[in-house]
């Protein structure tokens, strides 16, 4: 492996799964903490309507996918924020309606022949630097945002109704986070692809709960594990020409597994 760092696309790789890792350390903690996973999949699967605009149009990937999300969540959060009973059938809605429009526009683009495992699955070799400096801009602007409103980004995740009596605006936290969500879910897209970018997100914060007492902590503590996870799944894909994507998350998930599992035995042996 080492030999390869030589290589400027694994270079770009590394930079790439490092960033994204804090990315959706910081991200995935809110998703967890608010209980958005369901709707950040629908998101996540809806991006593909973006994709498809950007193969259809000509248009950069990132650039598309990301506007689209955009719009798309903030339809989400305006028509969830208050009845939130409803909230299955618009990520539902929204979830056909961009994986079909999305495959409909690659079906329609002339001479097209797309390599749709790369969206699925990701691509994380594939990554240029114009990806990389949006995912610093991206991971710029999350912390920024963090730094501004951590205090009521925190109340509404552990209690928005109490939160909503101190004055803070819960609508606009709820589409925020949201937000930031929809562009952390497209950068994802890159690295693991849209079939397994919600266990980027959710698999290092369920390990990290274990060690955490803060969201702060478990930011960190999740974006350190997303980080290793990464590594060493770009590790297994080279060595073994495997696909980025799924090695990273198997490697992911062999880790949370192992921790049930130790758990378990552990409780068995204190019952005993």
């Amino acid at each position: 492996m080492l030999e390869a760092l030589s290589y400027s696309f694994i270079q770009n790789a590394i930079i790439a799964g490092v960033l994204v890792s804090i990315i959706t350390g910081i991200i995935g903690s809110l998703i967890v903490v608010n209980k958005m996973v369901f709707l950040s999949g629908g998101i996540a699967h809806s991006a593909y309507g973006g994709i498809g605009l950007s193969i259809y149009f000509g248009l950069p990937m990132l650039l598309s996918t990301s506007i689209f999300s955009v719009i798309i969540t903030i339809i989400i959060a305006l028509l969830t924020y208050k009845k939130r009973e409803n909230l299955d059938t618009i990520i539902g809605l929204t979830w056909a309606m961009g994986m079909s429009l999305g495959i409909l526009l690659v079906d329609l683009t002339p001479g097209y022949n797309a390599d749709l495992m790369s969206y699925l699955f990701g691509s994380i070799l594939a990554v240029n630097n114009e990806d990389i400096s949006f995912m610093l801009i991206l991971l710029g602007f999350i912390i920024f945002t963090l730094l501004l409103f951590y205090r009521d980004i925190l109340a509404v995740s552990y209690d928005s109704e109490y939160a909503k009596l101190r004055g803070v605006k819960t609508r606009f936290f709820y589409t925020l986070i949201l937000l930031l969500s929809a562009l952390s879910i497209v950068i994802s897209i890159k690295i693991v692809g849209l079939i397994l970018v919600i266990a980027l997100l959710t698999i290092p914060i369920y390990i990290s709960q274990r060690f955490c007492n803060t969201l702060f902590s478990m930011m960190i503590v999740s974006g350190f594990f997303s980080m290793i996870f990464t590594i060493l799944g770009l590790i297994i894909s080279y060595n073994f020409d495997l696909s980025s994507g799924p090695s990273i998350i198997l490697v992911s998930s062999f880790f949370m597994f192992s921790i049930i599992v130790f758990e378990f035995l552990n409780n068995i042996k204190k019952e005993i």
